[in-house]
């Protein structure tokens, strides 16, 4: 994933007043000033700070999916793509959707209530194949960077597997997307490690 800032995040647009839009928010911010590869720990810390369960956490991945469904529903409405990139970005679309489903399934049998969606909005993503891949891959490398972050959290084996099951499709979407934008799919053998010092000054103006 990457290690670099991220400031194309800054163009995406998440409204709505819960709990799982302002962590949302507030990963989005984080990634484009620590890199999506360093955000694992700031989603520990913040779900952390919540404190409200598993429930909760189901909530937050539930709008990270939210978003990246409805991310490829747009894309393939409004950019011009070749024949396999499309093909490609109508299969993860897909598994995104059925991400959204499960997640709701497991919220619901845990006895809580899927959050709605948030308003969605992603700037300049869609004006060419080549600016879609390129925030394809960084939404790919934040969701399984949110992921990595929320597992500790998460109390239940039933839901921690569930969750496992997703990250790893979520991984296997963002190396498919570097290979189409001839980047290497595995540029690193381990995630950075961002310092407490820089996860403390990213978090703390979002869950004061």
């Amino acid at each position: 994933m990457s290690t670099y800032k991220t400031p194309e995040l800054t163009e995406v647009e998440v409204t709505g007043s819960t709990r799982g839009a302002f962590l949302l928010r507030a990963t989005m911010s984080a990634g484009a000033i620590l890199g999506t590869g360093a955000l694992s720990p700031f989603v520990t810390g913040a779900l952390a700070q919540g404190g409200k369960g598993d429930v909760d956490i189901l909530n937050y991945a539930l709008t990270l999916e939210y978003l990246e469904a409805g991310f490829y529903a747009r894309a393939l409405d409004r950019v011009n793509m070749s024949r396999e990139v499309r093909t490609l970005a109508e299969e993860i679309g897909s598994n995104e959707d059925e991400h959204v489903d499960a997640l709701k399934a497991a919220i619901e049998s845990a006895g809580g209530t899927p959050i709605k969606k948030p308003g969605l909005s992603f700037g300049g993503a869609f004006a060419n194949e080549k600016t879609f891949l390129r925030f394809a891959n960084i939404f790919e490398d934040t969701g399984v960077s949110a992921y990595n972050g929320a597992a500790p959290m998460i109390r239940s084996k039933e839901i921690l597997a569930a969750a496992g099951s997703i990250v790893q499709i979520e991984g296997r979407h963002a190396a498919l997307i570097r290979l189409q934008r001839n980047k290497p799919p595995a540029p690193l053998a381990f995630d950075k490690a961002s310092s407490m010092e820089e996860v403390v000054k990213a978090v703390k103006p979002f869950l004061s």
